[in-house]
């Protein structure tokens, strides 16, 4: 079988180095947050079709473009972790004669809220204002307005269902975020960045090279990545605005599997500068702050803890991969899993008390699984093909991965208990995704 995880790409990047043959694809990091999927009520809402509420003569364009907004705040609602959203039936619109469905017809379809969207097209512009109601007490509870170019019609959409979602769970929306990618161009492995559903794709880096392993800045202006660029794989970072790319690190040997802590001031990341797989921390600018392991093993995939007090790894000390933490300084390691017979890629979760990997299941592929820091309740998330890259949106609530499960290597996404698993890309050769920045 063929191996996935980063402990099988350092020592491919070492046959690299040797006999330069082209680089295979590593596995992406990811962090967890504990929801189970029979604990959770999803809260049922219906998405009204957008009305035109002005006065003036509109183009066939300008319905097109309500028709979509719909869509896509109901695409959004759908997606959603915690949400579960209530089609239009149009049986129960024909059944009782009616031009549209009120309040009462939401609720008698199942929804305990429904979103109304109107539209205005004042010169080139959208103005769209949207009203959220509950369907049990017919009462408004939240309602605001967003007006640009209508040509961002996607990006207006995208901030309803944001606000939707800030209303009923005091949390931010990540329909605005961006995710970044490796995809095969020829020979080369390119990156690319997209809004989180996949659209409006745009190639990031052209260097005609291997580029794996990005991440985004918090401040979503930069992406930090391997690459092969200039022979040896080192660390770089591109410009999202402009793709303008800048070398980080250098050092002799590889630096692969980089991992920003949660402060977004340090960098965990594996280096053999010194003969030996192990796992330093380097600040923004490249510069080693310390090195964290010294074993004849192969140590790989850093990952920080919530609070950057622990680090969880993937190490072949006891001869195949396996999960272990220590402490942030390097002390302190014990081991983390006994379940899976090839454990790597583990990212700590956002509320701190799950670490959640690429596990070698009983069926004898690779998954993604999760395991609370004690190292109990093992659990595997997903059953079909080969899977890998994971990495958790802003929120905590949904992954995204590459999977193998259709063929070719696409992204997925899923809830964070395996739940609405969804084909993202089509192309078949999409790996390495990171889910990133919120742009505003």
């Amino acid at each position: 079988m063929k191996r996935t995880s980063i402990l099988s790409l350092i020592l491919f990047i070492l046959l690299i180095c040797i006999s330069n043959v082209n680089a295979q694809s590593e596995i992406r990091n990811i962090f967890f947050d504990t929801i189970r999927a029979g604990d959770v009520r999803l809260t049922p809402i219906g998405v009204d079709e957008m009305k035109y509420v002005g006065n003036q003569f509109i183009t066939a364009d300008d319905s097109s473009i309500m028709r979509w907004v719909s869509n896509i705040v109901r695409k959004d609602i759908d997606f959603y972790a915690n949400f579960k959203l209530v089609p239009l039936d149009s049986f129960f619109i024909k059944v009782y004669e009616i031009a549209e469905i009120d309040l009462l017809g939401w609720k008698r379809l199942g929804a305990d809220y429904m979103v109304k969207l109107d539209a205005e097209f004042p010169g080139t512009n959208l103005s769209a204002r949207w009203k959220l109601f509950d369907t049990n007490t017919s009462q408004e509870i939240a309602k605001g307005k967003f007006e640009y170019n209508k040509v961002y019609w996607r990006e207006i959409a995208h901030n309803i269902a944001d606000e939707i979602v800030h209303t009923l769970t005091g949390e931010a929306g990540i329909f605005r975020s961006k995710i970044v990618y490796a995809k095969e161009v020829g020979d080369a492995k390119e990156l690319f960045i997209a809004d989180f559903d996949g659209a409006n794709e745009r190639q990031l880096t052209k260097t005609g090279s291997i580029n794996i392993s990005p991440f985004f800045t918090h401040d979503g202006k930069y992406v930090y990545f391997t690459s092969f660029m200039d022979g040896d794989p080192q660390l770089y970072k591109a410009k999202v605005e402009n793709g303008k790319i800048e070398r980080v690190a250098t050092y002799p040997g590889l630096i692969a599997a980089p991992a920003l802590s949660y402060d977004g001031n340090k960098i965990a990341c594996v280096m053999t500068k010194d003969g030996n797989s192990e796992i330093y921390v380097l600040g923004l600018n490249g510069k080693v702050i310390k090195r964290l392991t010294n074993h004849r093993s192969i140590d790989s995939s850093p990952s920080w803890s919530p609070n950057g007090d622990h680090i969880v790894f993937s190490s072949d000390r006891t001869g195949r991969p396996q999960l272990y933490i220590m402490d942030s300084d390097g002390m302190d390691t014990r081991r983390l899993t006994y379940e899976g017979s090839y454990n790597d890629s583990p990212v700590w979760s956002k509320r701190g008390d799950r670490i959640t990997f690429v596990s070698r299941s009983k069926r004898g592929r690779f998954d993604i699984a999760s395991i609370d820091t004690s190292g109990n309740d093992y659990r595997v998330l997903t059953r079909n093909g080969t899977n890998e890259n994971p990495h958790f949106s802003s929120d905590g609530k949904h992954l995204i991965y590459s999977s193998t499960r259709l063929g070719g290597k696409d992204l997925y996404t899923m809830d964070i208990t395996g739940r609405n698993q969804r084909r993202l890309t089509r192309s078949g050769n999409c790996t390495n995704p990171s889910w990133g920045a919120v742009a505003r």
